[in-house]
């Protein structure tokens, strides 16, 4: 995807003063920056975090179609809504939950196409994107059984699930990104390992004890991208 050339920054730009030694601006000096019309801060912003969307939203759709459509969506809104940000040195996790929300609707509207007879069933999870040929023989089935049949799940159940089980997030960090309640999110997960345990392909994990399946199969996918 292309992207304009970011501006050098200088000893005499504005958030010079923000920056840590040696990383180069914070997330909050950028954002005052963005805000103050930088286009420079734009940029940065969005190269520091594309990789980042990516991921979690190759990670909740599962295929890479919608991916490049829905990183570019969740900046959009997330530049455009800028000043809506009380913190802005929280704006990857801020970006993260515009992402999930995002993600969201989008799953929605594929299972209401699907119902409708509009979106061929085919075109779910692509299980060989999803599951590096890399992955460990266990992570690997726990990667199919969990993407093989999430197609079925609602979005919340889905969401919830994908992020506790493949991001490997607690319940309150789920809680922050879809603004729900750890009670309402607890319920989501719960619901959604119940109805995947009744599908013929793999039963869930017991118990609470979660291992992310994230860092050793599906982040090999996006390595091999970006080369």
């Amino acid at each position: 995807m292309p992207l304009a050339r970011i501006g050098p920054t200088s000893a005499q730009t504005p958030v010079a003063a923000a920056t840590r030694s040696g990383a180069g601006p914070t997330d909050a000096a950028l954002v005052i920056a963005a805000r103050a019309g930088e286009d420079w801060a734009r940029e940065a912003l969005f190269r520091r975090h594309a990789n980042m969307v990516a991921g979690i939203a190759f990670r909740l759709l599962g295929r890479d179609e919608d991916v490049d459509d829905l990183v570019q969506d969740s900046f959009v809104e997330a530049l455009r809504s800028l000043d809506h940000l009380q913190a802005p040195q929280a704006f990857a996790s801020w970006l993260a939950s515009i992402v999930v929300r995002t993600s969201s609707k989008l799953i929605r509207r594929r299972r209401l196409l699907t119902r409708l007879g509009l979106r061929r069933g085919d075109a779910g999870v692509d299980l060989d994107a999803v599951v590096s040929p890399s992955a460990p023989p266990d992570v690997a089935t726990e990667l199919r059984a969990l993407y093989g049949r999430i197609e079925e799940l609602p979005a919340r159940e889905r969401v919830a699930l994908v992020l506790r089980r493949v991001e490997g997030l607690g319940i309150d960090e789920i809680a922050a990104l879809v603004e729900a309640s750890p009670a309402t999110v607890k319920r989501r997960i719960a619901e959604g390992e119940q109805k995947l345990a009744r599908f013929d392909e793999g039963v869930p994990e017991e118990g609470g004890s979660v291992r992310p399946l994230r860092s050793q199969a599906v982040d090999e996918h996006h390595r091999k991208a970006d080369r």
